[in-house]
């Protein structure tokens, strides 16, 4: 075991340190291996809902805790014709091309993303190929939107102000790779996270992102699946959604599934997924906080420690509008509706997240695929208890960094014993303190409680 450890380990400590730059640019951009995602919903983050806004009030704010992608929600002016609610959905998009000018202008955006870059960010733009809204421009030309027999536009689901599009027609697929390029030319984004990625033809994302990547080879796509991840990952995308592993981590904080459930789901994801893709580690995003509650809703008591768990395992944590403030309540999709802000000083979410951000940028065991370590199972004599170790070591520095998570995910008190072996040493914990753990390590948490330790 400790031979396949080692290599595993040295795999990743070449692709780190062998020869900088390029060697990150086998599967992903350099910058994206210790990174944290922030999904900003710009109408709801300020009370103006704006990017002026945005950049001075929410921008400090990011980064003082640590964050350094920021995930900019669809910012194009929505359709009219069968809008929902008053202000609509930001997923229907009338022009692809143009900003919604509830939110600024044309120049506001690109202020914002350079007042962003000069700060250390990197900035992705939420892009909605599946459809657009029934007034877009597109809809007046022969064939690029699906249809019925009588000649109207169709819609999927129940989204009744939008319009499929049709990937069949050359000339559509061409008009869209030139609007995704036109926001990497004209604003200077660093990539786009792609709504319902699977809807939209494979080939298309291939063709697209490889012929977007020739001019900006930098770029970070998220596309938001996780039924394709195997072929999205193949060519086109960098990370993709944990939304089996989101749903797990509800249903074990609801009593419904078990930490056997969660270690069961990670076998079977290491074997059928490719191994280099990331996945996004999420306790809340926009889909989930409108429609599903927030995170205290599903999670209760549990929540702060599946905001851990989600740095702790393999991939890359998101963190959604509002978590750093303490935000309870479910935001209207369709209206204006401000985040909650703590009557004084910063929310303790702030603090927690500020301190996971620190702990992973500051292990490299804890980085995205193919850098950080491997995860496995520490030897446990409670179920209850969900204790792994992601060890690393460098080969050529003669470095280690090993992270052990001991986590009591059940609404009661848990004493366990881990069998450390060769991992027992002395570690420090996340709050600062050290601590010395023995081959044989006995704990004692409470409910809901976890302890993370490095070194």
């Amino acid at each position: 075991m400790k031979k396949t450890l080692f290599f595993a380990a040295l795999v990743s400590c070449f692709v780190l340190t062998a020869c900088g730059k390029k060697c990150c640019e086998k599967a992903h951009p350099c910058w994206a291996y210790n990174t944290t995602i922030y999904e900003l919903n710009t109408r709801q983050v300020t009370a103006e809902g704006t990017f002026a806004a945005a950049e001075e009030q929410i921008l400090p704010q990011l980064k003082e805790n640590g964050i350094d992608i920021i995930w900019v929600m669809p910012c194009q002016p929505i359709g009219v014709i069968t809008r929902k609610g008053t202000l609509g959905s930001y997923y229907s998009i009338k022009d692809y091309c143009d900003i919604n000018p509830e939110f600024g202008t044309k120049e506001d955006f690109k202020h914002f993303v350079a007042t962003a870059h000069e700060m250390g960010f990197k900035v992705i733009l939420d892009w909605v190929a599946n459809h657009t809204a029934p007034d877009h421009a597109w809809a007046q030309n022969e064939d690029w939107h699906y249809r019925d027999s009588l000649g109207n536009l169709m819609v999927q689901y129940d989204w009744t102000d939008i319009a499929k599009l049709n990937y069949g027609k050359q000339e559509m697929r061409q008009a869209m790779f030139e609007a995704m390029k036109w926001w990497l030319d004209e604003m200077n984004i660093d990539g786009f996270r792609c709504d319902v990625a699977g809807e939209v033809p494979t080939d298309f994302w291939n063709w697209a992102i490889t012929e977007l990547r020739k001019d900006y080879p930098t770029i970070f796509t998220l596309a938001e699946n996780e039924d394709k991840a195997q072929e999205l990952t193949e060519t086109a995308f960098d990370m993709y959604y944990g939304w089996e592993l989101h749903h797990l981590m509800n249903n074990v904080a609801q009593g419904k599934s078990t930490v056997n459930d969660l270690w069961a789901y990670f076998a079977k994801v290491d074997t059928t997924l490719r191994a280099k893709a990331i996945r996004m580690n999420f306790t809340s995003n926009h889909d989930e906080n409108s429609w599903n509650g927030t995170e205290f809703e599903r999670m209760g008591n549990a929540a702060h420690l599946f905001a851990a768990f989600t740095y702790i395992v393999p991939g890359m944590p998101e963190i959604y509008t509002g978590q750093i403030n303490g935000n309870n309540h479910r935001l209207e999709f369709f209206e204006k509706d401000v985040i909650d802000l703590p009557t004084e000083g910063k929310a303790p979410e702030f603090a927690l997240y500020q301190t996971l951000n620190a702990f992973r940028e500051n292990n490299k065991a804890l980085w995205s695929p193919e850098i950080g370590a491997p995860m496995y199972r520490l030897d446990a004599d409670n179920d209850a208890i969900f204790a792994c170790v992601r060890p690393f070591v460098c080969a050529k520095c003669n470095k280690e960094n090993t992270v052990i998570a001991v986590m009591n995910m059940s609404a009661e008190e848990q004493t366990v014993t881990l069998q450390l072996g060769d991992y027992a040493g002395k570690y420090t914990c996340l709050c600062g303190h050290e601590a010395e753990l023995a081959a044989e390590q006995t704990f004692t948490l409470a409910p809901w409680q976890y302890k993370l330790l490095s070194k």
